[in-house]
């Protein structure tokens, strides 16, 4: 199954401190801002698009937070690379038959519609992959034009 780069997952602090970085330095623009208050994920996200690029700003809503967590640990920089599939299903398969693991408590559908699950860091040298669909839509929010 093909695989299509999607965005990275940027921890940060603060979404308020650190978007005239993306926006005013980096000329991005901002596509959307949500939060997720689902249990194990609790976040504020901020979805923005430099160039050709598509980031996610993802800020702790509490201590608990994954991204919290993860800030604790390695502290502020890049989260997770996600890759975009037609068929997620089909490709946790297709990744499971190669011999990867998946965090299987994160498959779920986030607050945008989007479908996804993380890949176990054992089976990706330590970085963290996001697969995800766009099941309702087709296209993320940052296809659509500006």
């Amino acid at each position: 199954m093909d695989k299509t780069f999607d965005h990275l997952g940027i921890a940060v602090r603060s979404i308020d401190d650190t978007l005239p970085f993306y926006l005013d330095v980096l000329g991005g623009k901002l596509i959307d801002r949500y939060t997720s208050e689902a249990k194990g994920v609790e976040v504020h996200v901020a979805a923005i698009t430099v160039g050709e690029m598509h980031l996610e700003l993802l800020e702790p809503i509490n201590r608990e937070s994954p991204i919290a967590r993860f800030i604790r640990q390695k502290g502020q920089g890049v989260h997770h690379v996600a890759y975009r599939v037609d068929n997620l299903d089909f490709a946790i398969e297709e990744a499971r038959t190669a011999g990867i693991r998946f965090y299987e408590e994160t498959l779920r559908t986030n607050a945008r519609g989007r479908r996804l699950i993380y890949m176990h860091l054992a089976s990706t040298s330590g970085t963290i992959v996001e697969l995800c669909e766009y099941p309702n839509t087709k296209q993320a929010y940052w296809d659509s034009p500006l």
